[in-house]
């Protein structure tokens, strides 16, 4: 089974979300987006997959978000995966592909609606917040 993430191990929520992939038994193809940036093509399936436009993917917490005048609400989902793909930093992670879906996992937990195999045991953030309890079921 294959599942994918494009992740950005500075990210707690990207760092979280692949241990909770791991929980369950898998290993996951890592892209490290920031060096290996998806393509046009590749951004707009993911778009198409996940059923989102291109702004639900932005983050406008980085630059060069305010300095491309992000977020004025006139560019075209074309335009903004160009930007995306110029500028992967602007891509919110991590995103996850999975043979059940494709999901922006923020929160980390919407991971566990896409993932074909259960937990496998206790699972807590880095931050020690309880996700999956000693009897396996989903605590938040």
């Amino acid at each position: 089974m294959t599942i994918t993430i494009y992740h950005n191990p500075k990210c707690g929520t990207s760092r979280n979300t692949l241990a909770l992939i791991r929980n369950s038994g898998e290993e996951p193809r890592i892209v490290h987006y920031l060096e290996t940036p998806p393509s046009q093509d590749e951004l707009k399936t993911l778009l198409a997959d996940m059923g989102i436009g291109a702004r639900d993917l932005l983050r406008n917490n980085v630059e060069p978000y305010a300095t491309l005048g992000l977020e004025e609400d006139r560019f075209s989902d074309e335009q903004l995966i160009a930007f995306m793909v110029q500028y992967p930093l602007l891509i919110n992670r991590p995103i996850v592909v999975t043979p059940l879906g494709t999901r922006l996992c923020r929160p980390m937990e919407k991971a566990l609606d896409i993932l074909p195999n259960p937990q496998q045991g206790m699972f807590a953030k880095e931050n020690g917040e309880l996700i999956i309890d000693a009897s396996d079921k989903r605590v938040k």
